[in-house]
């Protein structure tokens, strides 16, 4: 595959409009629809998905992004190094729900290290680390160890208490907030994962549902939450070039709610 990543299409920024006239408040500031952050893919790897939406959408991006090269879990190591490098710092990578920056070498399991992250809980659907959903790079990111232990296997809603060394995310007994600026990239792995793992295959359906407390079930929750995410934290140019990444070096997919953001809503 090629190296090379499609210029991008600039992404409209809602702004609030300030008062013209004496005595006019301005308009309250509100989150800008998601939109396409490229299209350059649109008439190639997207070719048979655009212009559908709803169970055609999804079963037509289930069939593109299904097709992959899977690696092994000793593997997801070494990629994530590439992945998810500090584009400020080439020796280290930043770390999911905390953004610490942290050097490449204390991957591990002390306290201090960075571990892998499995975004969509490995004990929703019982498929552990097994080469396939349990080594997807785009829903697997680095994380402090403790933050991730925190996490656990806690669905996804807002509220709690202030993770320890969190960056901002949040916790209570049966959900986790990651903090504001990876609201978005989690809830677009969330879904990736909905898309591309639908039980024909081996491995169980994955789906977003309202609840929490989905335990073993192949359910992560709270649906609604995860599509106000979506729209609140838009892609940034890390979570862009982190796709680019994954599709060009390792597993050859994209995730299409990082390239089309407003497909979420067409589908769910």
């Amino acid at each position: 595959m090629s190296a090379t990543h499609p210029r991008r299409k600039t992404k409209t920024v809602a702004w609030a409009t300030a008062a013209l006239l004496v005595g006019l408040t301005a308009p309250a500031l509100t989150a800008t629809p998601a939109s396409a952050t490229t299209t350059d893919y649109d008439s190639t790897y997207y070719k048979n998905a655009v212009g559908k939406s709803g169970t055609s959408l999804k079963s037509a991006l289930h069939t593109i992004i299904s097709s992959q090269t899977k690696i092994s879990y000793s593997a997801v190591w070494n990629a994530l190094k590439v992945t998810d490098q500090d584009p400020n710092n080439s020796n280290n990578v930043i770390l999911l729900y905390s953004g610490v920056s942290r050097s490449k070498s204390l991957n591990g399991g002390d306290v201090g290290d960075w571990n892998r992250e499995h975004t969509w809980a490995k004990s929703h659907g019982d498929f552990g680390e097994v080469t396939g959903p349990g080594t997807d790079l785009h829903h697997l990111r680095p994380a402090d160890v403790q933050v991730n232990s925190i996490r656990g296997n806690l669905d996804f809603d807002n509220g709690g208490s202030t993770v320890t060394n969190g960056g901002g995310s949040r916790v209570d007994s049966d959900s986790f907030e990651p903090r504001d600026a990876d609201k978005g990239d989690v809830a677009r792995m969330i879904l990736y994962m909905a898309v591309r793992y639908e039980g024909d295959d081996g491995f169980a359906d994955l789906e977003p549902n309202e609840k929490v407390n989905n335990g073993s079930n192949p359910y992560m929750g709270k649906l609604a939450v995860l599509k106000a995410w979506n729209e609140q934290d838009p892609p940034s140019s890390f979570e862009e070039n982190r796709n680019d990444v994954i599709y060009d070096t390792y597993q050859h997919n994209r995730n299409p709610f990082i390239d089309h953001p407003e497909w979420v809503e067409s589908i769910w």
